[in-house]
Order: C-alpha cells, then structure tokens, then sequence
C-alpha cells in the first residue's frame, strides 16, 4: 500500500488538479475544466492513506453511491491510470472530437500510451475514429469492442 504522502506526489504530479484543503486533514483535487458539475477527481485524500476518486464513468471499477473508487490499496500504477481517465471522463470535448462526434455518445477507449480512440455508432454501423481518421467499421459493437481489445484498448 502506497504511503500518504506517496500518493500526495502521485496526485500533484497532475497539473490540471487544484488541491482543496478540506477538514481532518484530508485533501480534495478539482478539476475546473470539468464539463460536468463533478468537479472532484480525487476526493478524501486522507494521511491514514484512504480516499477516493471519481470513476463513475469509467468501466472496472466497483463505485460507491457518489460514483467514486476508494483507492486505499492501489497501486501507484493503478492510482496514475484511474487519475487520468477519470479526467479524461470529464474533460470537454477536443475540436477534432467535436467535429467527428458532434452532440451524439461516444465512448472513449485507451491504450497503456495513452492513445485515444473514439467508438461511435453512426447509421447502425459502429466506427472507429483515430483523430479525424476512421480506423475501422464494424458491423456490431462486440465487433468494434473485440478489435479494440486486441489492439491493447480499454474502454474509459
């Protein structure tokens, strides 16, 4: 189990987090640039080592009630990788996002480089963006899914 002040430096390590010193000694981070009115990404950091973070979007992970993950026993891996996709799960849109996915819902899928690929169903297809370059087209989501697996993706 990564020490308090281990994960302090992990978390500071983020520069688009804002510490929030709150009660008890325990430390929040926000993320101004949220586009929704979430705005905690690490939330209860606590000098016993316990806090959370917010996952409630992001798949593989068991949430409580406020969608958060508690991160007591994460590793300093999994505490980095967590961080970042859940501020990737809150973060606007870029413009070439925009420009391919519009108002429709997409899913964002991630490799270990943190490469970022769009999964979006357009006209009962399901198409795999890479920046403005379709990657590929499937026929059901299991399809694209599959071929995001093996290409080392997971899903946000």
């Amino acid at each position: 189990m990564l020490t308090f002040e281990e994960k302090l430096a992990i978390i500071e390590s983020f520069p688009e987090l804002q510490r929030k010193n709150v009660s008890l000694g325990r430390i929040n981070f926000h993320y101004e640039e949220s586009t929704s009115d979430k705005k905690n990404v690490v939330y209860h950091l606590h000098p016993n080592g316990n806090g959370f973070v917010y996952a409630e979007l992001l798949t593989g992970y068991q949430v409580n009630e406020k969608g958060m993950v508690n991160i007591r026993d994460f590793s300093a891996e999994e505490l980095r990788t967590v961080i970042q996709k859940s501020i990737l799960s809150l973060a606007p849109k870029t413009m070439i996002e925009y420009s391919i996915v519009g108002e429709k819902k997409e899913e964002k899928w991630i490799n270990h480089n943190n490469f970022i690929l769009i999964l979006l169903n357009e006209d009962g297809m399901w198409n795999v963006y890479a920046g403005l370059n379709l990657d590929g087209t499937f026929n059901s989501y299991e399809e694209a899914a599959e071929y995001l697996h093996e290409e080392g993706f997971s899903k946000l």
